[in-house]
C-alpha cells in the first residue's frame, strides 16, 4: 500500500458531503484566509488558494464574495481555528480540524462523537507529533522524471515524490505550497490535480481487520460529518484498495 492511495482514500477524508455544507465549508475558509491577511487574493496566496478550491467544487460567486466582506468587517460572524486530536479503533489516531464561532459548542459535539462512537478524544499534542503538515498534490499526466527535474529547475524544496499506476504524489513543505504548484503547472499548464491540499499526513498507519473496528471507524466518521464546524478529518488508518 502506498502514500499515493493513502492520499486518495484516507489520510485526507473530508466532511462536506451536502452542497449546503459544502458553501459554509469554504466560506469559513475564505473567511480566514483573507482575514489572516490581505483581502485580495493576488496578494494573498493563502486566500488566493482556497479561492480556486471553492470554485472547484462549485461554490458560488456570491459565498466568495460575502466571505471576503465578512473578512473587512462588513459581517458580524467571527470565525476561528481549533483543531482536535483523538484516538480510534486499533489505536488508530486522528487529527479534526474546525472552523467555529463558539470554541466550546464545537469541542463538547466533537467529544460527543467520540463518545458515541467508544473513541477517545485526545489532548493537545497527544497524537499531532505523529503527523506532518504538508502541502500534498497528486495527479497523472507526467513522469516521476520530469516531474523531478522540473522542480528541480525551480529551485523547489520537495520533501517526498511517489509515483504509483501512473498516479504522482508530491509532498513538500506548506511554504513551498505556492511555488511547488506553479511548477507544476509551467511543466503542464493543463494539469488538472486529483488533491491539492495542505494536509496532515500521518508517519505511520494502522489497519483495521477486526468487524467491529470497522464499524467504530464508519460510526466516528458518520457523527463528525454531521458537525457543521468540522471541516476536515485525517487519520492514519490504511485501507487495502479494492
Amino acid at each position: 500500500m502506498g502514500r499515493a492511495y493513502e492520499v486518495r482514500k484516507a489520510a485526507m477524508a473530508k466532511t462536506a458531503a451536502m452542497k449546503s455544507k459544502v458553501n459554509n465549508k469554504y466560506g469559513r475558509s475564505i473567511y480566514l484566509a483573507a482575514k489572516s491577511g490581505i483581502p485580495d487574493p493576488e496578494l494573498n496566496q493563502a486566500l488566493k488558494k482556497e479561492i480556486e478550491k471553492a470554485k472547484s467544487e462549485k461554490v458560488p460567486a456570491d459565498v466568495i464574495k460575502r466571505a471576503i466582506e465578512k473578512a473587512q468587517g462588513l459581517g458580524s460572524e467571527n470565525y476561528t481555528s481549533v483543531r482536535y486530536e483523538g484516538f480510534g479503533p486499533n489505536n488508530s489516531m486522528f487529527v479534526i480540524e474546525c472552523e467555529t464561532d463558539n470554541p466550546n459548542r464545537t469541542y463538547i459535539d466533537v467529544r460527543t462523537a467520540f463518545s458515541k462512537a467508544n473513541c477517545k478524544l485526545g489532548v493537545n499534542g497527544s497524537v499531532i507529533h505523529m503527523f506532518s503538515n504538508l502541502a500534498a498534490f497528486s495527479f497523472e499526466g507526467l513522469t516521476e522524471d520530469e516531474v523531478l527535474e522540473g522542480l528541480i529547475a525551480s529551485d523547489c524544496d520537495v520533501t517526498e515524490i511517489k509515483e504509483e499506476d501512473g498516479l504522482i504524489s508530491v509532498f513538500a513543505p506548506i511554504t513551498e505550497y505556492a511555488k511547488v504548484k506553479q511548477a507544476l503547472l509551467d511543466l503542464k499548464p493543463d494539469l488538472e490535480f486529483l488533491e491539492d491540499q495542505i494536509a496532515w499526513i500521518p508517519s505511520v498507519y494502522v489497519k483495521l481487520t477486526d468487524e467491529n473496528d470497522k464499524k467504530m471507524f464508519d460510526r466516528l466518521m458518520a457523527l463528525l460529518d454531521e458537525i457543521e464546524d468540522v471541516q476536515d478529518v485525517y487519520h492514519n488508518i490504511e485501507f487495502d484498495e479494492e
